[in-house]
């Protein structure tokens, strides 16, 4: 073994042979923290080589490694069906969303399957983790747990062979003795992951470890450690909303498109089976400036309500304020509407949400939006019967949207009875239960949505 100093970026991972005030990279000044790693010899190099001999695709086994299956449907569909054996799982998401309590969670699930599960606690002490899991209930009380900081420590536990699953929580604040770096620094954390990745592969146990996220959304630590694990999934939601999303940003053995959804209670975690109808309750329909669309979080229509206000600006420039919604595409609806269908908000301010704290993005929103804005600003409240979906080109067209059919047959068995639709595949959904608006335009939406509203002025 050789030993070898290098100095690492602490922001974006980048190494130096040498000590430099900027870091060439990213551009953040005094990043650079001297570190030892150490490199296998040359005859170590060839003895690792010759080790296995390579084998025929055709060959390898897999009937032998069926998923392990929790009995969380939410949990279990964003994995791809079940944890995959010796697949490493990196789970992120912001302080306090709730990562530590739905591994707990899946760990109590696991081990009521028989499987023997070790969940290593590295940020909370042995009693602490029992005093949450009594908060939580029906916890499994066959989950082995191991507290400690050091990984040089827990290292005989974890290879011992004796577990079925491994739950790290997680991995930030576990350290290598040796290792002259602080813990959490860029260089410890990807030793970690690579242990970790080495343990699963070596051992076939799968491993789950839990990553916190910078303020800019993304895992804290280098940006390798996402490239080695297998899947990276993501817990999202404001702490102050009952709802978490979790979804996959990264997953090789499953898509990546599937998202789960969970209620926050005392109890911990709960499924929601159907959001949109649970979404669906506070709705206030004579409300202006309401309007429902049919969103698609990966295979599965989920039906949201977007809000917008439309008030007067008293003084000052007008804000537009954005929950929800991305900012810089309310900018451009305002715009298209101001351009194209002759609403003037230069002297108003404008506030839109997305209800129940959900983070929309796809371009299915644009034309919910745009309804809602005009809505509240003639202060004309739609049909509470009616969705809307499209997305509106900076012609102000309307354009198709993907997958129709499934948002429509959804909205048909939540009781609405209209759906405002791009006019363009339109003869897809033809023949569903729900009377169809085809639009090619976003006056023309605004025409049939609203009617005499338009021309009676705002009021």
């Amino acid at each position: 073994m050789k030993t070898k100093v290098q100095f690492i970026c602490d922001d974006c991972g980048r190494t130096s042979p040498k000590w430099m005030g900027k870091c060439p990279e990213c551009g953040a000044w005094n990043t650079l923290k001297e570190t030892e790693t150490v490199t296998p010899s040359a005859g170590a190099k060839r003895k690792a080589r010759t080790a296995k001999e390579p084998e025929r695709l055709g060959e390898i086994d897999i009937e032998a490694l069926p998923r392990y299956r929790t009995g969380m449907p939410e949990f279990d569909r964003v994995l791809g069906g079940g944890l995959v054996p010796g697949s490493l799982i990196l789970v992120a998401g912001d302080p306090g969303v709730g990562k530590s309590t739905l591994l707990l969670q899946a760990a109590s699930a696991y081990a009521s399957k028989d499987l023997r599960v070790l969940y290593v606690s590295a940020e909370e002490s042995g009693r602490q983790l029992r005093m949450r899991s009594r908060r939580l209930g029906e916890i499994n009380e066959n989950i082995r747990v191991a507290t400690g900081t050091r990984l040089e420590d827990l290292a005989p536990t974890l290879e011992s062979g004796d577990y079925d699953v491994i739950i790290v929580d997680s991995v930030q604040t576990l350290h290598l003795g040796e290792a002259t770096s602080a813990p959490g620094s860029v260089s410890q954390v990807r030793d970690n992951t690579m242990y970790f990745l080495e343990l699963a592969k070596r051992t076939g146990v799968p491993v789950l470890l839990v990553g916190h996220v910078t303020k800019e959304g993304t895992v804290a630590g280098p940006r390798v450690m996402e490239h080695l694990v297998d899947a990276v999934l993501y817990l999202e939601g404001d702490r102050f909303h009952h709802f978490r999303l979790f979804r996959a940003a990264k997953n090789r053995f499953g898509p990546t498109h599937e998202v789960g959804v969970f209620e926050m209670r005392e109890a911990g975690l709960v499924e929601v089976e159907n959001p949109s109808e649970f979404l669906m309750q506070e709705r206030r329909a004579e409300a202006s400036g309401s309007v429902v669309l049919v969103a698609l979080e990966g295979t599965r229509p989920i039906l949201l309500e977007v809000q917008a206000l439309v008030a007067s600006a008293g003084y000052g420039v007008p804000r537009r304020v954005a929950t929800g919604a991305d900012a810089k595409r309310l900018a451009v609806l305002l715009a298209v509407l101001e351009k194209r269908a002759g609403l003037n908000f230069s002297a108003s301010d404008v506030f839109v949400s997305v209800a129940g704290g959900f983070r929309m993005s796809e371009p299915a929103l644009d034309l919910p939006l745009a309804v809602a804005l005009a809505s509240s600003f003639y202060d004309a409240p739609i049909d509470p019967a009616t969705v809307v979906l499209g997305e509106v080109g900076l012609g102000g067209e309307v354009r198709r949207v993907g997958q129709l059919h499934r948002r429509i047959h959804e909205a048909a068995k939540l009781g609405f009875k209209t759906a405002v639709v791009p006019a363009l595949g339109v003869e897809e959904v033809q023949g569903s239960a729900l009377e169809l608006i085809p639009v090619s335009r976003v006056d023309e939406a605004l025409d049939r949505v609203l009617g005499t509203a338009l021309s009676g002025g705002k009021a």
